[in-house]
């Protein structure tokens, strides 16, 4: 039996996803990268996960993409396997964060960036090595890259393949905070419990909004969502009030 798996818990409104295969520092074997959209699914359709954190076991967290099956890798090109879970965790409709140790390179990374938020401890290694490979990295990949990090810190990744440390991934923007590595589980937790306190409905509104996925329509309907959930008038209340807010907002069935 393989050791490699993705594992998941549920601690109230927190999901932790978590890689695990020991015997590669975590690489994503074929199995795990068609698990996980599964996954996200199953945890999507449950109304008490109101975060979800990934991570990886033992210190690292995932050292790249299993390359075992090369043929395969080639002829998927931009329809791989790696590429659909990827689009699936970006797209996963409550806010998610990356909590890394250790290597985070290839295929790690290539899941990292799709997060909303990424949180490293100070041992963490950033690369995307497929220069090293004579592989293309894939379009949609590399476009998120970009986005996140802009076109000269993207190229540079891509061109050397080189590694990168916490400190130099915070200044380019790969990740948002780098901590000491006991303090790396505590910041996450906080922060967490601190979007699940949030009104559900505006971070729900903002991840489609900077994600670029709600056109006029979905606009308007938001704002319709603020003006008939009493959700604004329930936060204006407990800010005048000088308590906690009861926002009760939750999604409608998917459209």
């Amino acid at each position: 039996m393989s050791d490699a798996e993705l594992t998941v818990t549920v601690d109230g409104p927190v999901a932790t996803v978590v890689i695990r295969n020991p015997a590669r520092r975590n690489a994503m074997t074929p199995a795990m990268w068609r698990q996980l959209p599964v996954l996200l699914d199953g945890l999507e359709a449950d109304p008490a996960v109101r975060v979800l954190v990934l991570t990886g076991a033992g210190g690292t967290f995932c050292a790249g993409a299993d390359l075992g099956d090369l043929d395969e890798l080639l002829a998927a090109g931009d329809g791989s396997i790696a590429v659909a879970a990827e689009e699936r965790l970006a797209a996963f409709g409550r806010p998610t964060v990356a909590a890394i140790e250790g290597a985070c390179v290839g295929g790690g990374c290539q899941l990292a960036v799709a997060c909303d938020l990424r949180l490293a401890a100070a041992d963490a290694r950033f690369g995307v090595p497929p220069a090293r490979l004579g592989l293309v990295y894939p379009a949609p990949t590399t476009r998120r890259l970009a986005g996140l990090v802009g076109p000269s810190a993207a190229k540079h990744l891509l061109f050397t393949g080189e590694l990168v440390d916490a400190e130099r991934a915070l200044r380019i923007g790969l990740v948002d905070e780098v901590l000491p590595a006991d303090a790396l589980a505590d910041r996450v937790a906080a922060l967490t419990t601190t979007i699940a306190e949030r009104s559900r409905l505006t971070v729900t509104a903002a991840k489609e909004i900077v994600d670029g996925r709600a056109d006029a329509d979905r606009l308007a309907w938001w704002h319709a969502q603020v003006r008939d959930s009493g959700e604004a008038r329930e936060g204006v209340s407990a800010v005048n009030e000088r308590r906690p807010p009861r926002f009760g907002w939750t999604p409608p069935a998917a459209r």
